[in-house]
């Protein structure tokens, strides 16, 4: 059978029931639209959620974890050697925070084609002078450079210059909330103490603020050696190694590797963050979900209007099969129609959903918990264009297909004679 033929006639069907067919396609729109704009704006936003914390996290943690001493001393009796021992309220053992070796590592790590770049840290607890009151708060010692390269600290900083805590001798980066607990802005001094009781004066160079107000109430930051100046630690003194590699998904088994090489603790990103994950997953599963469901809804919409269509064309399409169309031309002539609907009414819903995306991604989004945000979050994602398309294409095609084979086996004979 010709299909320049079947085409012309699906073409004729189509428009002599034009507001069918503009309903059929509005209803395939909408729902294309509403699948793009749901799915870029949710996506989008659980990118903003899990930057908060991913972007400020390693792929690998190198650090001593505090733990007690496996071999305690019962153990080392010969006569309870071979025995099996319950020992209660153990302590830790003497093991040091510190790194050991940790220019090697950093040598090591710098030539390792996995790896992304490596920052160095130092962690330790602190408490801020208040008058009278000492609140507690945790000083971070940081290579500025490689935080705001790997880490996109620089982004965080709403006052000042991340810089000058590495040009500024003794000075320090306050989180937002634990700056206003201390009443105190760029230029100020704090006093703090530190683990060992020393007092120690420090310059507010910067305000930090992650988006996190539980973190921004303890944490600050400061370079590398003036935490090596509050511990009195010599140069060598790291008690972190943050790795970012060019693959996040090779973090667990490299871990395991990095664990052995340096006789370290070593934590991957997935191992740390595995609720995060678990959320965005759920997330995105239920944008897919409703998305789904509207372009099911459009394809039932579709088949109703395709069945009515046939109803009313019975004459049609007995005259067509009493010259001799065949059933299966018949049925290649709905199913033209039903794809010619998916394929025009998802192609505008495909520009529109965009023109939404787009419409509000300039929505103006100011709050004080996220200083690096302006507007609404929108991802770009062309799989979900891809993914819109083939739908509207297998909705439509299916919900012509029942109706279809049905005209397909319209028997000429009965309808004529019933006329």
């Amino acid at each position: 059978m010709n299909f320049k033929l079947i085409i012309s006639i699906a073409k004729s069907l189509l428009l002599a029931r034009f507001k069918q067919t503009l309903v059929a396609a509005i209803g395939v729109t909408f729902s294309i639209a509403m699948f793009i704009t749901l799915l870029s704006f949710m996506t989008g936003l659980n990118d903003l959620l899990d930057g908060l914390i991913l972007n400020r996290t390693p792929h690998i943690r190198l650090f001593n974890d505090v733990k007690p001493t496996q071999n305690q001393p019962v153990n080392l009796v010969p006569e309870y050697s071979t025995t099996h021992n319950f020992i209660n309220s153990i302590k830790s053992g003497s093991s040091r925070q510190e790194i050991h070796n940790s220019d090697a590592i950093q040598q090591t790590l710098a030539k390792d084609e996995r790896v992304l770049g490596f920052a160095p840290k130092i962690i330790t607890p602190v408490f801020f002078n208040d008058g009278t009151i000492d609140i507690t708060g945790v000083v971070q010692g940081i290579d500025v450079l490689a935080e705001s390269k790997l880490f996109h600290f620089n982004d965080y900083i709403t006052n000042g210059d991340a810089t000058d805590i590495s040009k500024v001798s003794n000075s320090i980066i306050l989180g937002k909330a634990l700056a206003e607990k201390l009443l105190a802005n760029v230029g100020d001094v704090v006093q703090l103490t530190t683990s060992k009781g020393e007092l120690f004066p420090l310059k507010v160079v910067g305000i930090f603020q992650s988006g996190l107000q539980e973190l921004d109430k303890t944490q600050s930051y400061a370079s590398i050696a003036t935490v090596q100046k509050l511990m009195v630690k010599p140069s060598s003194y790291i008690t972190d190694i943050q790795v970012k590699l060019k693959d996040i998904n090779t973090a667990p088994a490299l871990a395991k590797e990095y664990a052995v090489l340096f006789n370290t603790d070593a934590e991957d990103i997935q191992t740390a963050n595995s609720q995060f994950e678990t959320g965005s997953f759920v997330r995105t599963l239920i944008s897919y979900a409703v998305g789904i469901t509207l372009l099911v809804v459009a394809g039932f919409g579709i088949y109703n209007i395709l069945n009515m269509m046939i109803y009313e064309k019975m004459d049609s399409i007995a005259i067509l099969k009493a010259t001799g169309f065949a059933g299966k031309d018949v049925k290649r002539i709905f199913l033209v129609i039903a794809l010619s609907i998916g394929f025009f009414g998802g192609l505008a819903g495909l520009l529109f959903g965009f023109g939404f995306s787009s419409l509000i991604d300039q929505i103006p989004f100011n709050t004080a918990s996220l200083p690096t945000v302006k507007t609404y979050p929108i991802n770009y994602n062309p799989k979900f264009y891809i993914i819109g398309a083939v739908f509207s294409l297998i909705t439509t095609y299916l919900s012509g297909w029942f109706p279809s084979r049905k005209a397909s086996k319209v028997d000429p004979v009965i309808i004529i004679r019933g006329k």
